[in-house]
């Protein structure tokens, strides 16, 4: 039987979860959408990209200093900036880059006015030593806390293979320290690794940080590594992933930003990144700041 305390307490934790509520955040894109015309033509890109209606582009720290006057002529944010993942793996042989420091890195970073710092990708070579990893991205996010700045781990499929318990994705959300760092979840890499987004994100909803929002064609098999076919990549609302579901679930836990991402499109990706916002405007979801 519940005691007067227990009621109490019971009843402030309501009030205090009804006034928080479901957050609602920005839309912004990935600029890796837009990697094979961006030098082509840069500033028409960023501005297309704030006429569809974004409101922010994440991209790697460089070029975000780089894009810094342009972002700032056209009003987008720059909230997420992606680090060299050799800062934490050490392995900058395999990335052909050149080699860097942290206080450089956080430099940069607060420099764009960056709040969020995501590893995006593991080479095979670094995925060897999962645990190493785990623990060298807790010290990693700690550092990046001290500087004001939020460390995420960008997943894709590999983390969803092996025996269940023992597979990468087990081992970073028992390692992971939540406050130190959090996932920029791919909803596209989620389903492909046999997945739902949505119940993914409602069953770890401390360690959601980020969202990355593509969709993905009928069909896709079930795989663990990232040689899919390029036609599996869709414009969010074009394929089969649930949207409404995932945003709903992305809001309740918190998530900061929404950055469509389309690693391959059939043509223009301008009109890839049109058509996506078009859709998520359309569905008119309360966790979505359009």
């Amino acid at each position: 039987m519940m005691t007067r305390r227990d009621l109490f307490a019971a009843a402030a934790a309501a009030g205090a979860a009804a006034i928080a509520g479901p957050r609602s955040a920005p839309v912004g894109v990935q600029m890796y959408t837009v990697r094979n015309i961006i030098n082509k033509d840069t500033e028409g890109t960023i501005r297309t990209i704030a006429e569809i209606g974004y409101s922010a582009v994440e991209a790697g720290r460089s070029e975000l200093v780089q894009l810094q006057p342009l972002l700032k002529k056209y009003k987008l944010a720059a909230p997420v900036a992606s680090l060299e993942t050799p800062l934490i793996t050490g392995k900058w042989q395999l990335w052909r880059a050149k080699e860097a420091g942290w206080d450089d890195a956080l430099e940069s970073v607060k420099a764009v006015g960056a709040r969020w710092a995501t590893i995006a990708y593991l080479m095979p070579p670094e995925r060897s030593d999962i645990p190493g990893f785990i623990e060298k991205m807790n010290a990693a996010g700690e550092k990046c806390g001290k500087a004001g700045i939020q460390l995420c781990y960008h997943n894709h499929c590999f983390e969803f293979g092996g025996e269940k318990g023992r597979r990468p994705i087990d081992l970073m959300l028992k390692g992971f320290d939540p406050k130190l760092v959090k996932f920029e979840l791919d909803v596209f890499w989620v389903s492909v690794g046999g997945q739902d987004p949505a119940e993914f994100i409602r069953a770890n909803a401390k360690h959601i940080g980020l969202i990355h929002l593509k969709d993905k064609a009928e069909g896709t098999p079930v795989q663990f590594n990232e040689m899919v076919k390029p036609e599996a990549f869709k414009e969010v609302g074009s394929g089969v992933l649930d949207f409404p579901a995932i945003i709903k679930a992305a809001s309740a836990a918190g998530a900061g930003y929404y950055m469509v991402e389309q690693d391959q499109t059939p043509g223009n990706p301008l009109d890839s990144l049109r058509k996506s916002f078009e859709y998520l405007k359309s569905i008119k979801a309360p966790g979505l700041k359009i």
